[in-house]
């Protein structure tokens, strides 16, 4: 779990009966998209993973027409609008000659959010492109393609096209460990098992640095922070680096010695994909919160809270014995619904973004950054409440 949402999204996006779905089916070679003359036949988002050809791993996912006049209508737009946030790659299809200002507001919407968009002609066959749609749809995108789904060379030109303008791709990334260690170097991951441990399985922020040691040919060993002591004290090699989940920093902080690199899981994958820069001008303002302030936790997964859970329970509880402040916390799960006043909120935190990819964390974070709300992560906020905040991001300074 968690390699799933982590792919390049592409979504599929225009009117109703364009052949969105069907380019899907082509892509998929299966039956992934209900297929069908009536209008607004896809109701909700649909996501189908699969390998593209020189791509490689990604989540298509297939959208409601934008000019539905169904009693579900605005329901089906809101879906529509909502998966823009989630996309790296947005597809847009035209077809019947029909080029407007349907299309040119999806256009709009995916430059403002910085989003790499295609346009592609659907059912060349049925309904060739004249010239003023031609001409206007090289107003926006001049590489646009011709396409028939029923033709076998469909797929092609679409992968190819799609290939030229996916600008990033979650698997292309070298790691953030790379540059960090170097082979034959030892790191010691530090892993709770806690109510909130997910049963039988590691969660991937662990699974995906032991990965990334082994790829820069280095060593680690994963024990659990009750061990860590004895670890180091019988190891007959000295760390370069200790990774260790951000709940139990204080802790490890103080067994670690100083000489040995300290940084935690979230914020790793804060320095790989989230807005590392914002995110360390953001930490210090913890320490000009007032009675009464609101702070925002975002999560971009939607896991079973517990008892233990650090969003819910353990961050806010660390912040307000830190500050000694009376706070308040929203916390917001998942990628699609957003506060409507963002103005309301002293600061933000993001969790580590695990569930997510860089593009979806970034346009999550987009709408704070605009209103110049400070933001920080679980990491950085933990690691400041317990004042080793520049001991957990040296490793990056250096």
């Amino acid at each position: 779990m968690g390699y799933r949402e982590n792919k390049a999204h592409i979504g599929f996006f225009g009117k109703c009966n364009v052949g969105k779905s069907s380019l899907i089916n082509v892509l998929t070679g299966q039956n992934t998209a209900i297929v069908s003359q009536q209008r607004g036949t896809t109701t909700d988002i649909v996501k189908k993973s699969l390998e593209l050809f020189d791509i490689g791993a990604v989540m298509l996912i297939d959208t409601a027409g934008l000019d539905d006049n169904t009693i579900l209508s605005s329901q089906r737009k809101t879906k529509t609008l909502e998966a823009v946030n989630l996309v790296d790659l947005a597809v847009i299809v035209v077809s019947e000659n029909s080029f407007d200002d349907t299309e040119q507001n999806l256009i709009n919407t995916f430059v403002n959010r910085n989003i790499p968009y295609i346009i592609v002609y659907n059912k060349q066959d049925i309904f060739p492109i004249n010239e003023t749609t031609k001409t206007e749809i090289q107003k926006y995108f001049k590489d646009f393609i011709l396409l028939t789904s029923a033709l076998p060379n469909t797929k092609t030109e679409l992968t190819n096209l799609i290939g030229k303008h996916l600008k990033q791709n979650p698997y292309d990334n070298k790691g953030v460990l790379n540059g960090i260690i170097t082979p034959k170097d030892f790191v010691v991951l530090v892993t709770p098992i806690d109510s909130a441990a997910p049963k039988g399985r590691m969660i991937l922020p662990q699974v995906k640095m032991i990965r990334e040691v082994l790829d820069n040919n280095c060593m680690n060993i994963v024990v659990k922070p009750e061990q860590l002591e004895y670890t180091l004290r019988t190891l007959n090699i000295k760390p370069t680096l200790v990774i260790t989940d951000s709940q139990v920093f204080k802790m490890v902080d103080a067994i670690v010695p100083k000489d040995i690199f300290l940084t935690s899981f979230s914020i790793l994958l804060a320095k790989e994909k989230g807005a590392f820069e914002d995110y360390l001008k953001g930490t210090p303002h913890i320490d000009y919160l007032k009675d009464g302030d609101k702070i925002l936790l975002l999560e971009n997964c939607t896991h079973q809270p517990t008892c233990e859970d650090i969003g819910r329970v353990k961050i806010p509880m660390m912040l307000r014995k830190y500050t000694k402040k009376n706070l308040e916390f929203k916390v917001l799960a998942g990628l699609t619904d957003m506060v409507d006043n963002v103005e309301d909120y002293a600061l933000v935190i993001q969790c580590g973004g695990c569930m997510a990819t860089q593009k979806q964390l970034m346009n999550r974070l987009q709408v704070f950054q605009q209103a110049k709300i400070p933001i920080t992560n679980y990491g950085m906020a933990i690691a400041y409440a317990n004042g080793i905040f520049n001991r957990a991001c040296e490793v990056f300074r250096v």
